[in-house]
Order: C-alpha cells, then structure tokens, then sequence
C-alpha cells in the first residue's frame, strides 16, 4: 500500500500526477495549499509528498523547508519529497529546501515514474539544470 500527498492548485498537474501514480494500492490525498500539508502529514503520514512550486501563499520551497524543520525537531516524520520545478533554474530552490527529488516541468509520464519510483525506494531523482525539457 503506497499513500501519495499532493499539493498543487492546477488541475492538469494533479491529472498527469494521479495518471503517472495509478497502481492497485496507491492512495492519493490531494491539497490545494502548502499550508495544509503539514496537518495531512501530520494526521496520517504518507510514503510520498508531492509539492508543485507554486502553490498559494506558502510554495512548494516554503512546504519543503516547514516539513524539514519539523522532523528534525521530531514533530513530524522525515517524508520524502518530489518538488516539480517551473524551469530549470528553480533547480537552486529545490536543492534549497532540501528536497529528495525534483522534476522540471513540462511533466511526462516516464520521468515522473522514475522519480517516484526512485523516492519511494528511498533513493534520490535530481534533474540537473542542463536537463531542462522544451
């Protein structure tokens, strides 16, 4: 059983995202605000968090760097995460943030399969910023 939290505001993200997860026993919990991911993680902790960098009034660097400084202070627990990147230049937030893995946009179903593939088996999925994708 795989458990996937999805924070994002675009429903095509969310779209080609559940596509890309489609598994028997993968349950996907989405969130429309960074804000809002601390209490999901919180009330039931998922084996992957997905944060789109752009989302509301709190991104996805601001929800990385918030689930980072909980665990460390042993509020949360260390959560994998998969930041999908505007362009290759935000490769530096991620990095940043400390996130497991980042993905640039445009999103295709392979790389996303192989980052959370990688992730959820406790490995890493860093697209350079030379990886950028037209």
């Amino acid at each position: 059983m795989t458990d996937v939290l999805i924070a994002c505001e675009a429903s095509w993200i969310i779209e080609d995202l559940k596509a890309s997860l489609v598994a028997p026993g993968t349950t996907i919990r989405v969130v429309n605000t960074g804000a809002a991911v601390r209490d999901e993680v919180d009330a039931e902790t998922p084996d992957l968090v997905i944060l789109d960098l752009q989302i509301g009034n709190m991104g996805g660097m601001a929800t990385c760097l918030d689930l980072r400084l909980e665990a460390g202070a042993g509020r949360l627990p260390h959560v994998p995460v998969l930041m999908l990147l505007d362009r290759a230049a935000d490769v530096f937030l991620a990095n940043s943030s400390d996130a497991d893995g980042w993905i640039i946009k445009p999103l295709d179903a392979i790389r996303l399969r192989k980052a959370i593939n990688a992730l959820l088996t406790g490995g890493t999925y860093h697209e350079s910023q030379t990886a950028a994708v037209s």
